[in-house]
């Protein structure tokens, strides 16, 4: 994790789209792994990346027409 990027909140939602309220309350909660520097807190970029494949859906069959 070291060679991790960290990504503020704002980081996070620019890649994501999810609000930056969401990553504080998720990390709140401790929803999301963070790390804390002083008063800042980061999230590494394989939490995002983990978030984003963990929603990932495959599409089912071909589509109807």
């Amino acid at each position: 994790m070291i060679s991790d990027k960290l990504l503020s909140v704002f980081e996070a939602e620019a890649m994501t789209g999810r609000k930056a309220n969401t990553w504080r309350r998720d990390i709140h909660e401790r929803r999301v792994g963070h790390v804390k520097l002083g008063r800042l807190v980061r999230i590494p970029l394989s939490e995002v990346q983990r978030l984003v494949t963990s929603g990932y859906r495959p599409p089912v069959g071909t589509p109807r027409v």
